[in-house]
Parts: C-alpha cells; sequence; structure tokens
C-alpha cells in the first residue's frame, strides 16, 4: 500500500511564507516525478510545480520566483516552500508521486495525496 501525506499550510497574510512537505510511505520501487497542484473553489485542479529524481524542476507561470520545490529522495518526500504569498495562491494544494511500487515491474502509478489547505488573508 503506498500512501502519499502531505503537512504544512494554514492561514497566512498576504505577503507572508508558508512551506508544505509531502512524505511517499509504502511499499516503494522507485519514483520518478513527484509535484504539487493546487485547486481553488470552483476552479480545475492546476500544476503548481514539478521536479524529477534528478532535480529537474518545472513550475507555473503564476508562481514563478515566488515558490521552491525540493525533494529529499533518500526520505521520498518533497517540499514546497512558498514566498510572497497572494490571495489567490488561496487552494487546497494536493501532493503527487508517478511511482512504481515494489512488484509492478516497470509500471509506473500515479498516487495523490489528500490535500492540504492554504489561506492567504488579504
Amino acid at each position: 500500500q503506498v500512501q502519499l501525506v502531505e503537512s504544512g499550510g494554514g492561514l497566512v497574510q498576504d505577503g507572508g511564507s508558508v512551506s508544505l512537505s509531502c512524505v511517499a510511505s509504502g511499499s516503494i520501487f522507485s519514483i520518478n516525478v513527484m509535484g504539487w497542484y493546487r485547486q481553488a473553489p470552483g476552479q480545475q485542479r492546476e500544476l503548481v510545480a514539478t521536479i524529477t529524481n534528478d532535480g529537474s524542476t518545472n513550475y507555473a507561470d503564476s508562481v514563478k520566483g515566488r515558490f521552491t520545490i525540493s525533494r529529499d529522495n533518500t526520505k521520498n518526500t518533497v517540499y514546497l516552500q512558498m514566498n510572497s504569498l497572494k490571495f489567490e495562491d488561496t487552494a487546497v494544494y494536493y501532493c503527487n508521486a508517478d511511482l512504481t511500487p515494489y512488484g509492478m515491474g516497470r509500471s509506473v502509478f500515479r498516487y495523490w495525496g489528500q490535500g492540504t489547505q492554504v489561506t492567504v488573508s488579504s
């Protein structure tokens, strides 16, 4: 059983910072890409940032220069440091991982965390 569990988030003032983390646990053989997505009320889930297992990153234009994604492969953990937060960053943030569980050959599956709320007050 593979599980992704996020932590962090909460209420923060406009211009403030918050850090999220997400740990992947269970019977994991390898993890390829890990990432963060977000979904605001009434909106579709959108990409925030991704990071490959060799550290290559990709960001949504709306967060470039403000958010930083990183990962610790020894801990199967991905982080998202969010600075200069804006009201429009308010959303539920989800982590995901494209990974291969043990016993599944080279098959890659996408797993999602349960989400964590980030609310930016104006």
